[in-house]
């Protein structure tokens, strides 16, 4: 369900951030409701223990919503995805500095496949920074997968909570942190919405929030680690393909190559460890 946010995005004549709060209420509200469903109640004190991280983490997601939203609108949804699925790398070269983690000759192979492969899809070789319609949108792209790397890395840290708690948190953590800067960046009140962008953006907070984090919850533990992984590449292969058969923004035989290489060498090295991203715990697309 990932795969088609961008989409939605495109269509919701909102600001970024606007779209990033509303995305993040609603999907606490649902989970929360979803928890009251099951009879299941949350941890106050895992909460509390792991509060600064949860804020923190819960921020980063906020912005990194925004910056994906803006990416969606300065590039092509699929090179856009391309860019935020860079992240694995950035958490590999992180993880090397931060938890002296070994950068193994596989490692080192699948980060250099995957910056040929952000080179290729961004148009750098073939025209030069300066010729590429593209860079604010890559840039973007790349910044959000920077804090979802952040974000990622910021979960190492978390003790003894669960998934469902701390996504919750973080969703209403990225809303209550970003909302005083829409109230100063935004007019609300000049806002207006038709009732189908309302549905869309319901849509945003609904299935690509709260029924997908059930359902990617629900996977792991029912599924191996690995083969969560291996689905989760699902997503950005749909995006791309909504993008070329929806928006009519095909990637091209280089940026085809770019996205091979990007999403074979990120999936190829977290399939070697074992490794899988936490949901943007609320911080995936």
């Amino acid at each position: 369900m990932f795969g088609t946010i961008g989409i939605f995005v495109r269509h919701i004549p909102l600001p970024s951030s606007v779209i990033a709060v509303a995305r993040g209420v609603i999907g606490t509200i649902f989970l929360l409701l979803y928890l009251c469903r099951k009879q299941q109640a949350m941890s106050v004190a895992d909460i509390r223990r792991n509060g600064r991280i949860l804020l923190l983490s819960g921020a980063c997601i906020g912005v990194n919503w925004i910056l994906l939203f803006e990416a969606y609108r300065h590039t092509t949804v699929a090179i856009a995805t391309l860019c935020y699925y860079m992240a694995p790398v950035f958490v590999i070269l992180a993880s090397a500095f931060l938890f002296r983690e070994k950068l193994t000759p596989l490692k080192g192979f699948c980060l250099a496949g995957a910056l040929v492969g952000m080179l290729l899809v961004s148009g750098v070789l073939q025209n030069g920074f300066a010729g590429s319609a593209d860079t604010t949108g890559i840039l973007l792209g790349l910044g959000a997968a920077t804090l979802y790397a952040s974000v990622i890395l910021l979960n190492k840290y978390l003790k003894d909570i669960s998934a469902m708690d701390a996504t919750i948190v973080q969703l209403g953590a990225s809303a209550v942190v970003l909302f005083p800067y829409i109230l100063i960046t935004e007019s609300l009140s000049a806002m207006t919405l038709s009732p189908a962008a309302a549905v869309l953006l319901v849509t945003v907070g609904i299935l690509h929030t709260g029924v997908t984090y059930v359902l990617y919850f629900g996977s792991m533990q029912s599924l191996k680690a690995q083969t969560v992984a291996l689905y989760s590449y699902i997503d950005p292969l749909v995006a791309i393909l909504l993008s070329a058969l929806v928006l009519k923004e095909p990637l091209g035989v280089v940026g085809i190559a770019g996205a091979v290489l990007i999403l074979g060498s990120t999936l190829l090295s977290e399939l070697s460890e074992r490794f899988v991203p936490s949901p943007p715990s609320a911080s995936r697309e």
